[in-house]
């Protein structure tokens, strides 16, 4: 059986990851006032400059059933199986849009992965390994299922308008975080983006910190993978937690920008480490 791996722009790869595990894509549409762009077509700088210049924040657009029909029939031509990898319904209409589609096809899997960005990538490639096992992909998508909640999936941002006019974070949060200089570390829990530990200090300091308590909390981490994820921030913090990451044990580190969505939502000077929580049961 040939098995496809699928996924929406959300995941936050990079071209090389992508044509390395044969990642078949569809994409979030990015809103810039009248203009519209594939995620994808427009990079994490050029939709801040934007917001910059203009004052008016990006709008995204979930893959409709149309797309879903085209993208996963279009697949199909090639392969005898999908298991698709979706951003969580919590946050995004795309897997209900996905799972309608599905349900009117023969061995086309849908996974709510209840998280975002590169917390579906590091699925994915868990998915990937299975498939060049020889697992069936029924087997592959019930295996995936499994190690859903255990996906540590957590961001530093330095600032919560974004969010806050995006609808995803409340007033008084917003107001209080500026009016105190806080710097909140935003966690995806059951699906849903929530505050998590708050820190003050510049971006270096704050990012540091919020490295050292990620790992201190979510503590059984399988070290086959991690990624570091963000919109913008300088090579010397990417490197200094780069090398937090390599003394922690991780084998392969993958450094990956924020796509069109993913920065549409959290603004520049955002970083994250995402890795699957659950080293002490495999």
């Amino acid at each position: 059986m040939k098995i496809a791996i699928s996924a929406e722009s959300t995941i936050d790869i990079t071209e090389e990851i992508k044509k390395a595990n044969d990642i078949k894509i569809v994409p979030f549409q990015i809103f810039l006032g009248d203009d519209n762009k594939l995620d994808g077509e427009i990079t994490s700088h050029e939709i801040i400059e934007f917001v910059n210049k203009n004052k008016i924040l990006p709008k995204t657009g979930a893959v409709n059933s149309a797309q879903f029909e085209e993208h996963f029939s279009s697949i199909k031509k090639d392969y005898d199986a999908i298991i698709h990898f979706s951003l969580s319904s919590e946050l995004s209409s795309a897997y209900n849009n996905a799972k309608s589609v599905a349900d009117t096809m023969e061995n086309v899997y849908v996974i709510d992965t209840r998280s975002l960005s590169t917390g579906i990538a590091l699925l994915a490639l868990y998915a990937v390994e299975l498939v060049k096992k020889g697992l069936d992909a029924k087997d592959i998508y019930e295996k995936c299922l499994e190690r859903v909640p255990f996906v540590q999936a957590s961001f530093e941002l330095m600032r919560l308008d974004y969010l806050y006019k995006g609808g995803r974070c409340s007033s008084l949060a917003y107001f209080g975080a500026n009016l105190l200089r806080i710097r909140p570390q935003i966690l995806v829990k059951d699906g849903k983006m929530v505050s998590g530990k708050k820190y003050r200090g510049n971006f270096e300091h704050v990012v540091n910190k919020y490295c050292e308590d990620v790992l201190a909390e979510f503590n059984s981490p399988d070290l086959s993978n991690v990624f570091i994820t963000y919109t913008t921030a300088s090579p010397e913090i990417i490197e200094g937690v780069k090398n937090r990451l390599i003394a922690r044990g991780f084998k392969k580190i993958y450094v990956t920008t924020a796509g069109g969505t993913i920065t549409s939502h959290c603004g520049e000077n955002c970083l994250g480490i995402l890795y699957i929580n659950d080293g002490d049961r495999i």
